[in-house]
Protein backbone atom coordinates (compact mmCIF):
# COMPACT_ATOMS: atom_id res chain seq x y z
CA UNK A 1 0.00 0.00 0.00
CA UNK A 2 1.25 3.62 -1.13
CA UNK A 3 0.42 6.39 1.51
CA UNK A 4 0.43 10.01 -0.95
CA UNK A 5 0.51 13.34 0.29
CA UNK A 6 -0.06 16.09 -2.75
CA UNK A 7 3.61 17.64 -4.10
CA UNK A 8 3.60 21.94 -3.77
CA UNK A 9 5.32 22.93 -6.50
CA UNK A 10 6.82 26.15 -4.40
CA UNK A 11 9.77 24.92 -3.29
CA UNK A 12 12.81 23.00 -4.64
CA UNK A 13 11.70 18.89 -3.81
CA UNK A 14 13.88 16.21 -1.91
CA UNK A 15 13.25 12.91 -2.07
CA UNK A 16 14.64 11.64 0.85
CA UNK A 17 14.89 7.49 0.38
CA UNK A 18 14.90 5.65 3.06
CA UNK A 19 13.49 8.11 5.39
CA UNK A 20 12.74 6.43 8.80
CA UNK A 21 11.51 9.10 10.88
CA UNK A 22 13.17 11.92 9.29
CA UNK A 23 16.14 13.08 10.61
CA UNK A 24 17.58 14.14 7.47
CA UNK A 25 13.99 15.44 6.03
CA UNK A 26 13.78 17.86 8.99
CA UNK A 27 16.79 19.48 8.16
CA UNK A 28 15.72 19.78 4.31
CA UNK A 29 12.57 21.57 5.69
CA UNK A 30 14.46 24.08 7.78
CA UNK A 31 17.00 24.87 4.36
CA UNK A 32 13.24 25.40 2.67
CA UNK A 33 12.84 22.90 0.76
CA UNK A 34 9.40 20.18 0.08
CA UNK A 35 10.44 16.74 1.17
CA UNK A 36 8.70 13.82 -0.04
CA UNK A 37 10.12 10.15 1.99
CA UNK A 38 9.65 6.85 1.06
CA UNK A 39 10.53 4.04 2.86
CA UNK A 40 9.57 -0.19 3.22
CA UNK A 41 8.22 0.16 6.58
CA UNK A 42 5.58 2.36 8.18
CA UNK A 43 6.71 5.91 9.50
CA UNK A 44 3.54 7.15 11.00
CA UNK A 45 5.91 9.94 12.56
CA UNK A 46 7.89 10.65 9.81
CA UNK A 47 8.08 14.46 9.52
CA UNK A 48 8.16 15.56 6.49
CA UNK A 49 5.41 17.16 3.28
CA UNK A 50 5.01 13.18 1.89
CA UNK A 51 5.14 9.82 2.69
CA UNK A 52 5.28 6.80 0.45
CA UNK A 53 5.42 3.11 1.77
CA UNK A 54 7.37 0.83 -0.67
CA UNK A 55 10.76 0.09 -1.94
CA UNK A 56 12.93 3.01 -1.68
CA UNK A 57 14.99 1.83 -4.75
CA UNK A 58 12.33 1.08 -7.02
CA UNK A 59 10.64 4.31 -6.08
CA UNK A 60 13.80 5.89 -7.00
CA UNK A 61 14.31 4.45 -10.80
CA UNK A 62 10.61 5.75 -11.59
CA UNK A 63 9.97 8.50 -9.70
CA UNK A 64 13.65 10.11 -8.74
CA UNK A 65 13.97 11.66 -12.37
CA UNK A 66 10.58 13.97 -10.60
CA UNK A 67 12.66 15.55 -8.01
CA UNK A 68 15.62 18.58 -7.71
CA UNK A 69 17.52 16.63 -5.73
CA UNK A 70 17.63 12.90 -3.43
CA UNK A 71 18.97 11.92 -0.15
CA UNK A 72 19.13 8.27 -0.11
CA UNK A 73 20.66 6.41 3.35
CA UNK A 74 20.48 2.70 2.46
CA UNK A 75 20.31 0.22 5.49
CA UNK A 76 23.93 -0.15 6.27
CA UNK A 77 23.84 -4.12 8.41
CA UNK A 78 25.75 -5.58 5.54
CA UNK A 79 28.33 -3.38 5.65
CA UNK A 80 28.30 -2.52 9.58
CA UNK A 81 30.63 -4.19 12.69
CA UNK A 82 27.51 -6.09 13.47
CA UNK A 83 28.52 -8.28 10.41
CA UNK A 84 31.86 -8.09 10.01
CA UNK A 85 35.57 -10.56 11.14
CA UNK A 86 33.61 -14.02 13.11
CA UNK A 87 30.17 -12.62 12.58
CA UNK A 88 30.56 -11.85 9.10
CA UNK A 89 28.12 -15.31 8.26
CA UNK A 90 25.43 -12.80 9.36
CA UNK A 91 25.81 -10.70 6.62
CA UNK A 92 23.69 -13.37 4.25
CA UNK A 93 20.68 -12.49 6.12
CA UNK A 94 21.03 -8.64 4.98
CA UNK A 95 21.36 -7.34 1.13
CA UNK A 96 23.93 -5.09 0.14
CA UNK A 97 21.79 -2.06 -0.83
CA UNK A 98 24.82 0.03 -1.51
CA UNK A 99 25.65 -0.31 -5.20
CA UNK A 100 21.56 -0.58 -6.21
CA UNK A 101 20.80 2.29 -4.83
CA UNK A 102 24.05 4.60 -6.38
CA UNK A 103 23.02 2.69 -10.01
CA UNK A 104 19.21 4.07 -9.84
CA UNK A 105 20.44 7.10 -8.74
CA UNK A 106 22.84 7.93 -11.06
CA UNK A 107 20.20 6.59 -13.62
CA UNK A 108 18.01 9.45 -12.99
CA UNK A 109 20.55 11.98 -13.66
CA UNK A 110 19.64 14.24 -10.12
CA UNK A 111 21.92 15.48 -7.57
CA UNK A 112 21.78 13.40 -4.85
CA UNK A 113 23.62 12.05 -1.69
CA UNK A 114 24.41 9.00 -0.35
CA UNK A 115 24.52 8.65 2.77
CA UNK A 116 26.65 6.07 5.38
CA UNK A 117 28.35 5.58 8.95
CA UNK A 118 32.05 5.39 8.50
CA UNK A 119 32.71 1.31 8.03
CA UNK A 120 33.05 -1.18 5.29
CA UNK A 121 30.30 0.79 3.25
CA UNK A 122 32.47 4.05 3.35
CA UNK A 123 35.64 2.22 1.74
CA UNK A 124 33.11 1.47 -1.12
CA UNK A 125 31.98 4.57 -1.98
CA UNK A 126 33.83 7.91 -2.48
CA UNK A 127 33.77 10.28 0.72
CA UNK A 128 33.52 13.87 -0.13
CA UNK A 129 32.20 14.90 3.18
CA UNK A 130 31.95 14.43 6.49
CA UNK A 131 29.67 15.41 9.15
CA UNK A 132 29.98 14.87 12.68
CA UNK A 133 27.77 16.16 15.59
CA UNK A 134 30.79 18.23 16.87
CA UNK A 135 30.50 20.44 13.68
CA UNK A 136 26.94 21.42 14.74
CA UNK A 137 27.15 21.96 19.01
CA UNK A 138 25.49 18.99 19.34
CA UNK A 139 25.67 16.19 22.26
CA UNK A 140 26.66 13.15 19.99
CA UNK A 141 29.33 12.69 17.57
CA UNK A 142 27.31 10.46 15.30
CA UNK A 143 30.25 10.56 12.39
CA UNK A 144 28.66 10.08 8.89
CA UNK A 145 30.19 9.95 5.04
CA UNK A 146 28.68 11.81 2.08
CA UNK A 147 29.25 10.56 -1.36
CA UNK A 148 27.91 13.51 -3.24
CA UNK A 149 27.04 12.74 -6.88
CA UNK A 150 26.30 15.23 -9.64
CA UNK A 151 27.19 18.67 -7.35
CA UNK A 152 29.52 19.68 -5.29
CA UNK A 153 30.36 21.08 -2.01
CA UNK A 154 33.42 21.97 0.48
CA UNK A 155 34.42 19.51 2.53
CA UNK A 156 34.21 21.12 6.18
CA UNK A 157 36.82 20.58 8.90
CA UNK A 158 36.47 18.11 11.70
CA UNK A 159 36.48 19.56 14.94
CA UNK A 160 38.02 17.84 17.69
CA UNK A 161 35.80 16.35 19.84
CA UNK A 162 35.81 18.00 23.71
CA UNK A 163 35.62 14.78 25.95
CA UNK A 164 34.40 11.42 26.02
CA UNK A 165 31.25 9.78 25.33
CA UNK A 166 28.74 9.71 28.54
CA UNK A 167 27.45 6.02 29.48
CA UNK A 168 27.82 3.00 31.96
CA UNK A 169 30.89 1.28 31.55
CA UNK A 170 31.31 -1.87 33.76
CA UNK A 171 29.11 -0.64 36.36
CA UNK A 172 30.75 2.85 36.50
CA UNK A 173 28.58 5.95 34.97
CA UNK A 174 31.13 8.08 33.25
CA UNK A 175 30.41 11.71 32.57
CA UNK A 176 31.29 13.51 29.47
CA UNK A 177 29.49 15.83 26.97
CA UNK A 178 28.26 13.52 23.94
CA UNK A 179 25.65 10.33 24.21
CA UNK A 180 25.79 7.44 22.13
CA UNK A 181 22.60 6.68 20.34
CA UNK A 182 22.22 3.22 19.62
CA UNK A 183 20.48 -0.12 20.47
CA UNK A 184 17.78 0.62 23.38
CA UNK A 185 19.87 3.02 25.65
CA UNK A 186 20.73 0.51 28.29
CA UNK A 187 23.43 2.74 30.37
CA UNK A 188 23.09 5.74 27.57
CA UNK A 189 21.22 8.20 28.72
CA UNK A 190 17.31 8.87 28.66
CA UNK A 191 15.34 9.53 25.74
CA UNK A 192 14.82 13.06 26.26
CA UNK A 193 18.77 13.46 26.56
CA UNK A 194 18.70 11.61 23.34
CA UNK A 195 16.12 13.94 21.57
CA UNK A 196 17.92 16.96 22.66
CA UNK A 197 21.55 15.15 21.40
CA UNK A 198 20.41 14.90 17.77
CA UNK A 199 18.07 17.69 17.54
CA UNK A 200 14.53 15.09 17.37
CA UNK A 201 11.99 16.22 19.28
CA UNK A 202 9.22 14.57 16.86
CA UNK A 203 9.37 10.79 18.29
CA UNK A 204 10.09 9.15 21.40
CA UNK A 205 10.92 6.39 20.16
CA UNK A 206 14.47 5.17 21.09
CA UNK A 207 14.96 3.01 17.58
CA UNK A 208 13.62 5.69 15.60
CA UNK A 209 15.59 8.10 17.01
CA UNK A 210 19.12 5.88 16.78
CA UNK A 211 18.64 4.69 13.25
CA UNK A 212 18.14 8.82 12.47
CA UNK A 213 20.78 11.24 11.53
CA UNK A 214 21.02 15.02 13.05
CA UNK A 215 18.59 17.48 11.30
CA UNK A 216 21.48 19.25 11.06
CA UNK A 217 23.41 17.19 8.63
CA UNK A 218 20.32 17.46 6.45
CA UNK A 219 20.15 21.47 6.33
CA UNK A 220 23.77 21.87 6.13
CA UNK A 221 23.68 19.41 2.98
CA UNK A 222 20.27 20.97 1.36
CA UNK A 223 21.76 24.98 2.09
CA UNK A 224 25.18 23.54 0.21
CA UNK A 225 23.19 22.60 -2.66
CA UNK A 226 21.00 25.40 -2.94
CA UNK A 227 23.94 27.27 -3.30
CA UNK A 228 24.71 25.73 -5.95
CA UNK A 229 21.97 26.64 -7.79
CA UNK A 230 22.07 30.19 -7.04
CA UNK A 231 25.88 30.14 -8.08
CA UNK A 232 24.39 28.66 -11.39
CA UNK A 233 21.63 30.97 -11.56
CA UNK A 234 24.00 34.00 -11.20
CA UNK A 235 26.72 32.68 -13.82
Amino acid sequence: MTQSVPIRRARPRVLAAFCGVGGDTAGYLAAGFHVTGVDLAPQPRYVGDAFHQGDAIEFIRVHGAEFDFIHAGPPCQFDCTLTAGTNAAKRSGYPDLLEPTRAALEATGRPYVIEQPPGRASKRMRVDVTLCGEMFGLAVLRHRNFELGHWTAPKPAHRPHRGRVAGMRHGVWYEGPYFQVYGEGGGKGTVAEWQQAMGIDWTEVRKEIAEAIPPAYGQWLGTRFLSTLTGKAAA
